[in-house]
């Protein structure tokens, strides 16, 4: 006999809260185990593809670390120490810059920043606040996610429970669908298939095209002669997930940086802002259909709200759990509405067929 609907909801309220107070408390102990799960799942269909050309799951599994390790050893190599110096750059370089919008506003209308105007004293104090307290804030979050993120777990617990995770995927899965209630283990298994295929999409389709736009805008950029085209690229590339928001904000910044570097060469910040356009073009009729789907069923401002909400209380351990829980709560949310509609309440008794 199936347990009652009140006292459903006051077991299911209580995991919920139990979830929510170990996120809280434990938060910095889970994150290299949330980390590794994330990269697991993202990887998970690559070794199920293995598989399916007659390996085993620990041969899949090797092959794959072995990859990840070698993109970690050309990242370390090559991408991460010129991406910190160049964002080291980008803030000492920010007073000039500063400094060139004054005189050239001053130049081009004078009447707009007179020497007393509140403006003019702005624009006079952004460069030396962005230099002063900028370069303070780099090394505060390098420092903040070296304390976080620290060498141990970067090098070592991540990738262990990774591949870990990655060999005994299936099992857990198999295990976990051996413990659903029985009675619901069908609503359950819907429910499960329709937020994985919505982090699918997102997830694993987004991460994707995010990767290779943010890798399109960085070398096209570097290859124009942009000065920071990596951490332009970077940028955009991070941010792509939101639509529309990482090519405005990397258009933005790599139009204002071209602006400063190639006036006058109007050909050059034509390509810059060429680079977008294209990148825009790419990703609405090629990447994001052929890798996301038509819809994921995650609206960009519920995504925003979930990660502001998640990231306040939770800090970055939120943020990473952040969008399996908009999903799940999206999918419940999609299936209450469906048995409302189905229901009595919604179709009154002329909906039943009686008159």
């Amino acid at each position: 006999m199936a347990l009652p609907v009140r006292d459903q909801m006051i077991y299911w309220s209580c995991a919920a809260a139990v979830f929510l107070v170990l996120l809280w408390s434990l938060g910095h102990v889970l994150l290299p185990f949330i980390l590794g799960g994330a990269i697991a799942y993202f990887l998970d269909p690559v070794a199920d593809r293995l598989e399916r050309f007659g390996l085993s799951r620990t041969a899949a599994t090797a092959v794959i670390t072995l990859a990840g390790l070698l993109v970690f050893i050309i990242m370390a190599l090559l991408v991460i120490p010129t991406l910190v110096n160049q964002s080291i750059q980008l803030v000492r370089a920010a007073p000039q810059y500063a400094d060139s919008l004054s005189a050239f506003v001053t130049e081009r209308f004078p009447s707009v920043l007179e020497e007393s105007s509140t403006m003019r004293q702005t624009l006079n104090n952004i460069g030396a606040a962005i230099e002063e307290r900028g370069a303070a804030l780099l090394e505060t979050a390098l420092s903040s996610a070296a304390s976080l993120l620290n060498v141990i777990v970067l090098l070592v617990v991540v990738p262990v429970v990774s591949v870990y995770l990655l060999l005994d995927w299936d099992r857990m899965v198999q295990r976990i669908d051996e413990l659903l209630p029985r009675d619901h283990a069908p609503v359950v298994r819907r429910l499960a298939r329709e937020i994985d295929n919505t982090l699918a999409s997102f997830i694993r389709g987004m991460g994707t095209v995010c990767f290779i736009l943010g890798t399109y805008y960085a070398l096209a950029l570097m290859l124009v002669g942009l000065q920071f085209g990596l951490v332009v690229g970077f940028i955009a590339g991070l941010v792509t997930f939101i639509p529309y928001l990482g090519a405005l904000i990397g258009g933005v910044l790599a139009i204002g940086l071209a602006l400063f570097q190639f006036w006058g060469d109007w050909v050059s910040i034509g390509l810059v802002a060429g680079i977008f356009v294209l990148g825009q073009i790419v990703e609405g009729n090629i990447l994001t259909p052929k890798l996301v789907g038509d819809s994921v069923g995650l609206h960009p401002v519920w995504l925003i709200f979930a990660l502001s909400v998640f990231g306040a209380l939770f800090g970055f351990v939120g943020m990473l759990v952040a969008v399996p829980v908009a999903a799940a709560l999206g999918v419940i949310a999609r299936f209450a509405v469906e048995k409302y509609q189905h229901s009595l309440l919604y179709q009154g008794r002329s909906g039943r067929g009686d008159t």
